[in-house]
Formats: C-alpha cells, structure tokens, sequence
C-alpha cells in the first residue's frame, strides 16, 4: 500500500475493506467540533436512554499532523493525561485509527473542555465522541455513527471500566437515544417532544467507577418489573408527546435510592423541583449533576432559583445550567 504525501494531499488509492471507500483526503483541512454534555440513564433507563443539551459543551480542534500517531493538547486547567492511551479522547482516536488503512498517518487534537470531568454529564463520552467525528470528518466521512459509536466506547472503558453508550450515542446521534444493545450495537433514536432542561451541578466529584461499584448485583423480581414498566412508559411518553406519562415514568426503583446518597441535597432538589412544575428528574448519569425535565423555560428557570437556594443553604459551591434537549448531538464546523 503506497501513501504520497503532498503539501496540498494525501492520497491513497486503497479502499476501504468494508465498502469500497476511497480514501483521497485534503491534508490542510481543519475541523472545529462543539461536543455537548449529555445526561445519560433518564432515571429509569440506567446504560439504556440518554440525551444530548445544547449546554454546556467541549471545544475540539483537529487537523493532521506530519508526526504519525495522536498529538493531545489541552487548552484548559484540569491537566488530564496527554498520552492517547491514557486520555478517553486518545483511546476513542486509537481505536478508529486502527481501522484506517493509511500507514503513518498522524493527526493533532486540542481539547478545550468546558464540562468538568466527574460531573456526571458526560464529560468522558464528549471528548471520545467528540475526537472521533471530528476524525471522521477530516477523513471524508467513511464511517458511520454506529462505527463512531463503537470507536468511542472505548474511551468510556478507560474512563469508567465498562463500554456503555449511553452518553456516547445522543452526543453522536443528538436527541433520545435507546441503546437497546451493546453486542451487538443497536441504536435507536426516539423522537421527543420540546422539553427544557435544568442541571445543578454540585462541585464535588463523584467518580462513574466509584458509583458502579455500589451498586447491587441483584434485584428484586417485583422491582425489576417496575422498572420495566417505567422506562417502556417513558419512551411511550415521549413519543406520543404525553407530558403526564412522561412525569409518572420518571421513577427509579433500582440505582437512585443507592447512588442518592452520594450526592447532599438531592431529595429536597427533587421536591421542590416538582412543585415548581418539573415533569420530574434525577440523577444525571453518575452524579453528581442533578437533571429535571420542564415543558415551559420559565418552570426550568424556577428550578434552578429552587436548586440554587437549596446548596445555597446548605453551602456546597453549584453550577447550574438551563438548556434545552440539543437534536443535532455534535455540531461540526470546517475551517
């Protein structure tokens, strides 16, 4: 396999093994990628429902490189690993990389993060998902969002010990996503009806492996069934736009009343988010960020005053964030 680098080009005339792609790329592109946070498990849907907001978001820039391999630069504070294999960013880009049939190829990555790491929205699946379209791009596009799907789960195994895709799939695909299976990959978008969405984000760090750990083993028959019945109704809610089924299904019988405790003020969150107006909400992924579903922005708004007076009290430093479920998932822009 022959590989003719130029100022302008690099040109192989190889396909692709799996379709017949022919790789002729343009060596001065450049790509920019607005990766947003995610919140992953909709209650009830733990490692299966997920969705993407419009923000807060990473910042990703690519472009080749002349030095084979992955180049990491971070442009923000919270000094994370810079080797590719040991960033979720890297591992996502080996992993894709493994699959281009160009010898040599080198690409450099800047990573602007502005969804702190440990915040349970995201952070991991953003910088995977996100290098990997970008890479895509740059590349012309030869894989699909499924292929980019399965590239950066790897990221999130090295960030939390296990490939699940449930913030990895809405960031990538935007909106609802059902992962009805991992192996095989089975990604399913579900149509949702306009919902705001309100985020506090309390500042302490709740680490996804250290939340997988508590976690029981085995479950109740009699729960298990609730459950069942509540991610179906929810999914149910969402497509037939039943703002009142939505509310009833947002219910978890499994991981919240153990992850819970982790996270200071979360029922009294839950409380007053309701009588505000909230559809209802809970853990956002991990932890140990806290999501409530609205129909109207000025009941999300509300929220956030309820959330705020809440840690406010109790003194525990909070971000919060009012947004809305993002449809495009990753935005791309060419420079």
């Amino acid at each position: 396999m022959k590989n003719i680098f130029t100022n302008k080009r690099i040109f192989d005339a190889s396909t692709a093994a799996s379709g017949g792609f022919v790789w002729n790329i343009n060596r001065d592109k450049v790509v920019t990628v607005l990766s947003p946070a995610t919140v992953a498990n909709m209650v009830c849907g733990f490692d299966v429902l997920g969705f993407a907001v419009e923000a807060p978001y990473d910042i990703m820039r690519i472009q080749f490189s002349n030095q084979p391999g992955i180049t990491i630069i971070n442009e923000d504070d919270f000094q994370l690993p810079v080797e590719p294999e040991k960033n979720v960013a890297g591992a996502a880009l080996l992993a894709l990389l493994a699959e281009v049939p160009i010898p040599d190829i080198g690409l450099e990555i800047r990573i602007r993060k502005q969804i702190k790491p440990g915040s349970g929205v995201g952070s991991s699946a953003a910088s995977a998902a996100g290098a990997v379209v970008a890479a895509n791009y740059l590349l012309n596009e030869p894989f699909s969002k499924s292929d980019l799907v399965r590239f950066a789960m790897n990221g999130e195994k090295l960030a939390s010990g296990v490939k699940h895709a449930d913030n990895i799939a809405p960031c990538i695909y935007g909106g609802v996503t059902l992962i009805r299976s991992i192996f095989p990959l089975d990604i399913v978008s579900i149509p949702a009806p306009e919902l705001y969405v309100t985020i506090v984000h309390p500042q302490i760090e709740v680490r996804t492996s250290d939340a997988r750990s508590i976690l029981k083993q085995n479950v109740l028959l009699k729960d298990a069934i609730k459950q069942w019945g509540n991610i179906a109704g929810l999914v149910a809610g969402l497509l037939q736009s039943d703002y009142a089924l939505i509310g009833r299904s947002l219910e978890d019988v499994l991981i919240e009343p153990v992850r819970s405790i982790l996270i200071p003020g979360f029922h009294e969150v839950k409380e007053k988010a309701l009588e505000v107006g909230a559809l209802g909400g809970g853990i956002s992924g991990s932890g140990p960020s806290i999501f409530m579903l609205s129909t109207r922005r000025d009941i999300a708004e509300s929220v956030a005053q309820e959330m705020k007076a809440i840690f406010a009290r109790i003194e525990l430093a909070h971000h919060t964030y009012v947004t809305s479920i993002n449809p495009a998932g990753i935005r791309v822009i060419e420079s």
